[in-house]
């Protein structure tokens, strides 16, 4: 490296991977539809582990961002600093984890909305560490979900608000739908727009921190936090 600052474009950076995942969330739903093997096509509620799935990608997009980033000086001021931040952000997630599980589990609605707000406001902790790579991975989250929601949508509204009897629409047991915006809010819009996000950014941040730390040579230049 020769020293001189270099800005990546979040935009250009995030844009293929959001396409890539794009295309598994298309894949799956397809496969789901067409009855494919379940091992990689699941309809559980909740996708049932199934192999493709678009979850797991933060492990790999997570280190991708970061050597990205780091490589064009815009690594963290600190390694241990972008680390432990992602580790305070697992525990707020952790935390939030907990009051939704006792949240559902006791019907305490203060709980489940506090456990969302947590899982949500876990996914910016990141920042304070590695605001490059906290900016980043929150970019990609939100391009994920949100095509994820739109299918939910046409999923839970396919065939009269039957639905298709994909992991997209079909309810984890012992929910009771009262309405279709209940559904669809409840299944879709929350756990994607909370838990999701959380779930991407805390995963992929810490796995790109520590890729960052281990196997990316530090430039002459000081780095951006």
């Amino acid at each position: 490296m020769n020293g001189t600052s270099s800005k990546v474009s979040i935009g250009s950076l995030v844009l293929i991977p959001a396409l890539i995942t794009l295309a598994i969330t298309i894949l799956r739903l397809v496969g789901e539809l067409e009855g494919w093997s379940r091992l990689f096509f699941s309809r559980a509620p909740g996708g049932g582990m199934a192999i493709v799935g678009i979850s797991w990608l933060p492990i790999i997009f997570g280190p991708y961002f970061a050597w990205k980033l780091a490589t064009a000086n815009e690594g963290p001021s600190s390694n241990g600093k972008a680390i432990g931040m992602c580790v305070v952000g697992f525990v707020v997630f952790f935390l939030g984890a907990v009051a939704f599980g006792i949240g559902f589990n006791k019907h305490i609605t203060a709980l489940l909305l506090l456990g969302l707000v947590l899982e949500l406001a876990s996914a910016f902790i990141p920042r304070l560490g590695w605001r490059a790579l906290g900016n980043a991975l929150l970019v990609y989250a939100f391009a994920a979900r949100i095509p994820v929601v739109v299918v939910m949508f046409i999923a839970m509204s396919a065939d009269g608000g039957q639905g298709w009897g994909t992991h997209y629409d079909v309810t984890t047991p012992g929910f009771v739908v009262t309405s279709f915006a209940q559904k669809f809010i409840d299944l879709a819009v929350l756990p994607q727009m909370s838990l999701w996000i959380g779930w991407t950014v805390i995963v992929g941040g810490l796995l790109g921190s520590i890729y960052a730390a281990a196997f990316v040579r530090r430039t002459a230049s000081q780095p951006a936090a």
